[in-house]
Order: structure tokens, then sequence, then C-alpha cells
């Protein structure tokens, strides 16, 4: 058992307060692999997520070079598709081929309403555990939402049932070329306090 000690004078609040601050966004990777033992104790980490019921009701989809290659045509075709732009398609596959992890988070749907948002709620928690974990190691990612993820093609490329399930992130990570600087709003700008 720890040592109660009072509020913010260890040495670990201070290391994690840091650590939080510091994960980054990027989506500009160098051509470094990173390995599969990493990212597999990421996501044994991510999993200890809070979740109401112990749900679990993560799913994690570790994409190899074939299924991403298969997901950049997608992303090409939905552009063409949508936007009719054969150049901006591309771009953005060339952009997607410089990415060298890709991870698919989803998590499985619910009848009920409340149980469905905990679940949700809990898979961003559980990404969070896991961009966290690979920022420590060095390996940057985003998290995108992007059109992709809610294309019936992807869920059919990789055998997921969108009745079950449904996709609340994919992870493109990788060592980062570049990290950027961000600031947020103080804390009183954000904060209600009540009596």
């Amino acid at each position: 058992m720890r040592e109660i000690v009072p509020d913010g004078e260890t040495k670990n609040l201070r290391v994690i307060a840091e650590r939080i601050r510091a994960r980054r966004t990027t989506k500009l990777f160098l051509k470094r692999e990173v390995s599969r033992e990493l990212v597999l104790d990421a996501i044994e980490l991510a999993r200890w997520a809070p979740n109401h019921h112990l749900t679990e009701p993560w799913r994690f989809y570790l994409l190899g070079k074939k299924k991403i290659a298969d997901c950049i045509a997608i992303i090409g075709e939905l552009i063409r598709e949508t936007r009719n732009d054969d150049e901006l398609a591309a771009f953005k596959e060339q952009s997607a081929k410089e990415i060298p992890g890709w991870l698919l988070v989803t998590c499985k749907k619910s009848g009920n309403k409340l149980t469905q948002q905990e679940d949700y709620a809990s898979c961003c928690c559980a990404i969070q555990n896991l961009t966290l974990y690979l920022s420590e190691a060095g390996v940057a990612a985003k998290w995108t939402t992007g059109k992709i993820t809610r294309d019936q093609r992807l869920f059919d490329l990789l055998g997921i049932d969108s009745a079950e399930e449904f996709v609340v992130g994919l992870i493109w990570y990788g060592y980062p070329k570049t990290l950027p600087t961000q600031s947020r709003k103080d804390v009183s700008e954000i904060l209600v306090e009540t009596d």
C-alpha cells in the first residue's frame, strides 16, 4: 500500500503530469518501424481503462502491410467519390503511405443507450492509455475519425460486423519527425465550482 502524502508532493505525480502534457498528436513520421511488441504492450495497458460493469467493450485491430495498402486505396476512393478530386486523392494516398503503423479501435454496440455511452467513454480512455504509453516510448500518434472509419468497405476489409461494433478511432502511429507545441486554456476558464 502506498504511503499517503500531501497533495502534489510526490515525484511520481510530477512525472505523470509531465507525461500527460508532453503527449502530442502528429501525422509526420520517420520511416522507422515501431516494434509489434511495443504496440502489444500498449494494447495490454489500454485495456486497464475504467469500464463500468467490466464490459471491456474495446476491440483492437492491428493492421499489417496488405490491409494498410487496402485502407489507403479506400481513402483515395472516398475522396474521388465525395470530392471528385484526383489530385487531392493522390496527395492523401501518398500521405497515408508515410504512416508506419495503423491500429483500429472499435467498441461493441449495446442495445442500452447508457451502456453504449459508458462503453464509448471507456474506449476513449483506453486510447488515451495507449497513446500515453506509446508517447513515453518516443512514439507519437494521431487519433483520426475520418470518413474511412465510417465506411462499410473498412468493416468488410477487416471482417468487422458493423451491426456489432463501431469505430472509435483509427490510430496512426510512428516515430515523429517533429512534435508540435501546444497550449491550453487556463483552468479558471473551464472550471465551474459550486457550493
